[in-house]
């Protein structure tokens, strides 16, 4: 295939400071929870990106000093010369591809609490940390300055010699120091460094020249900077952004510009559409002679060309589509645009960074795989022999396991109850903010249906005995799972009264276009995930007056680490919903229903005439239940092999279901050790060496 002319604008290089960028593709900085702690599996998944055709591939923050010390969480460092060789290998594996290795250097101030090194933390004024740790930062004196200076000059040395091309100056995210001194609500400094713009962009000149004088002979000198912050008067916004951009024009090689904090940075789909950022960054193309790069979710190569040809971005910025497909460069230069794995905006890969774990993604289960277990996004082996795989089930896990073994060369048929592929992608995606989902679906879709070797068989519920008869030598389970209306969920072990009642439904009910009868509607959420905030909105839609209820203190807690808390807090408060925190169901009448206060014998009554539970989810695993009944019979059908997976074996996110279906899929007839697995440990661990 060959390149759309259209987009041939996107692969002319780009001149940043003494380096030169290949083409327009820069993965900009991003976390992934590897970091300093897993080197080999960070220098790997970067790799991936390079080799995918981005020209640009940057690190996460990377620490300068002690006293910005962001533990627990997992980042990159260069705190001494001691941290250079780690970073050195993602450098050495980055430029192996003609790409150039950027990294993000940062103290992060009051944001970080030094939960490691016990170093007193930082701020230009005195304030308590950000995150809730019951400690404050100090103010910083002249000192403090001086040595802050010195630490960022030193750390851009060692990245240098660490064999960066770029070094970033960090002002963005409401994470830097350097950011922290241009904020009006965190310096009330009445030094030089405090009161007027010019006083409080003094340091962010200061450290951008510094680095410059340090290593801008052979190194690009970075400004990563927000725009916006939302926050009024009190945060920066955009007028005295471009007050501040005009101060610092041309002094950076690079504008790398966003909006803060993290939340409306990388905002998912729910709340942002693709290129959501540009309102607020556009304007600074016009405000600099130097390059710039933005991001927003970018997956439309039409979409990239456009912003080049209208002069509001230089350099494509990425992040979560680079996640979603390392090689999403490469495809558009060769002409392979249906083939995009197109980022969904869910903010998993965001999830493993707030829990301290590798990074993961919905779309590419291979993303935190690379090193640990060897496994690529675009190459899988190929098959071993000429057996028969008949999978079961039409959902995530069965259509990665379908698309993974053809790709491989297997026969596979595919057999779906329903008339529709993509099990419950299709039905949560058809709910309000989620349609990008629907992706996961249409992309292994649309390389399953040009496979010779894949039968599709579509309305075809099979029993044990239909399976047993069909021929398959391994038979994968994937039937997905259901919802309860008992009730029964973390907080609860027994049903509540009344859940036998016509009037509690569930969120297959709703998904299948069952509601409630006109009147409010209880809906009682002890999942704490995203389903229950999106079914809130529904019934609010369809103009029910609706009871938020939840054993937990908080709504929908677990979003917090996909970035989306704030944004339901807000939605569903502008939407009137009623909020019911530390609560569990006990009884409903059909009238009425007794809620529990999770802290006190209190009790309360709401008058509602339905509920809808959204607590726990049971496999559909009846026909796998059967199959495991009748192993005897398994031999003479020629069957070796039966696997359950994905919610049909434990229900959980849609990224589990389709790592699922895909680890099954690499693993099929895999010799020992092929997967990086070394014995009962099913991949490589990073060791101590003493």
């Amino acid at each position: 295939m060959a390149r759309d002319p259209r987009y041939d604008i996107l692969f002319e290089p780009v001149q940043i400071g003494p380096v030169t960028a290949r083409n327009r593709f820069y993965q900009v900085p991003h976390c992934n929870g590897m970091g300093h702690q897993m080197p080999e599996a960070h220098a790997a998944m970067r790799e991936i990106k390079a080799q995918g055709g981005w020209a640009v591939v940057s690190t996460e923050e990377c620490e300068i000093h002690p006293s910005g010390d962001v533990t627990p969480y997992v980042e990159a460092r260069l705190w001494d010369d001691g941290d250079i060789p780690t970073l050195a290998l993602m450098c050495e594996k980055v430029k192996a591809h003609g790409a150039l290795s950027a990294v993000e250097l940062t103290h992060n101030g009051y944001t970080a609490s030094n939960l490691y090194s016990r170093e007193v933390p930082l701020s230009p004024s005195p304030t308590p940390l950000k995150y809730g740790y019951p400690l404050q930062a100090r103010a910083m004196t002249l000192h403090d300055i001086r040595e802050y200076r010195r630490w960022h000059k030193n750390a851009a040395i060692r990245a240098k010699r660490a064999g960066f091309d770029i070094v970033y100056v960090y002002a963005a995210h409401d994470l830097s120091l350097a950011m922290h001194f241009l904020q009006r609500r965190r310096n009330q400094r009445t030094d030089d460094y405090g009161g007027s713009l010019e006083n409080r962009l003094r340091l962010l000149r200061e450290v951008l020249q510094d680095t410059k004088d340090a290593v801008g002979d052979t190194c690009a000198v970075a400004l990563r900077f927000a725009t916006e912050e939302f926050l009024g008067e009190g945060g920066v916004q955009n007028a005295e952004a471009k007050e501040i951009v005009q101060h610092l024009a041309d002094l950076p090689d690079l504008w790398d510009v966003n909006v803060a904090a993290w939340y409306n940075d990388s905002l998912t789909s729910r709340f942002g559409a693709e290129g959501y950022q540009q309102p607020f960054t556009a304007w600074v193309k016009q405000a600099t002679s130097k390059p710039v790069v933005g991001v927003g979710r970018f997956t439309s190569p039409d979409t990239m060309a456009r912003l080049v040809r209208e002069g509001a971005l230089d350099l494509i910025g990425a992040a979560r589509p680079s996640i979603a497909d390392p090689f999403l460069p490469k495809k558009i230069e060769t002409g392979a645009i249906d083939s995009i794995r197109e980022c969904i905006g869910c903010n998993i890969c965001v999830s493993g960074d707030m829990t301290i774990t590798p990074i993961r993604c919905t779309q590419n289960p291979s993303m935190g795989e690379e090193w640990r277990k060897g496994w690529h996004p675009e190459h899988i082996p190929a098959r071993k022999s000429e057996k028969r795989v008949l999978v079961v089930g039409a959902g995530p896990a069965g259509l990665e396991a379908t698309r993974a073994l053809g790709q491989r060369g297997y026969e596979v048929m595919l057999a779906e109850a329903g008339e529709q592929l993509g099990g419950r992608v299709l039905k949560e995606s058809a709910l309000p903010g989620l349609s990008e989902w629907r992706r996961v679906r249409d992309w292994r879709v649309g390389r399953i249906e040009p496979m010779p070797n894949v039968s599709v068989f579509r309305g075809n519920e099979l029993g044990a005995e239909d399976v047993l008869a069909i021929g398959a030598d391994a038979v994968v389970i994937a039937t997905g799972a259901h919802w309860v209306r008992t009730g029964i969920g973390r907080a609860a072990s027994a049903p509540f009264i009344g859940h036998d009642s016509a009037q509690v439904f569930t969120p297959d009910d709703l998904m299948a276009g069952r509601f409630p009868d006109a009147g409010p509607v209880l809906l009682y959420d002890d999942d704490g995930f995203y389903l229950a905030s999106v079914l809130a909105e529904v019934l609010a839609a369809r103009g029910h007056e609706v009871h938020y209820v939840t054993p937990e203190d908080t709504i929908a807690g677990w979003t917090a680490n996909t970035l989306d808390y704030r944004h339901i807090q807000k939605r569903l408060r502008k939407l009137g919903v009623h909020l019911h925190t530390a609560k569990t169901l006990e009884a409903f009448d059909g009238g009425q229903a007794r809620l529990a206060c999770v802290w006190s014998e209190d009790t309360l009554r709401l008058p509602v005439s339905s509920v809808v539970t959204v607590t726990m989810r049971l496999p559909n695993d009846a026909l796998y239940q059967d199959l495991l009944a009748r192993q005897g019979d398994w031999q003479a059908a020629g069957i070796t092999q039966v696997r359950c997976l994905g919610d049909a074996e434990a229900p959980g996110l849609i990224a589990h279901a389709v790592y699922a279906g895909h680890r099954f899929a690499r693993e099929f007839e895999a010799a020992p050790g092929e997967n990086g697995d070394a014995g009962d440990v099913p991949f490589r661990r990073v060791r101590q060496r003493f």
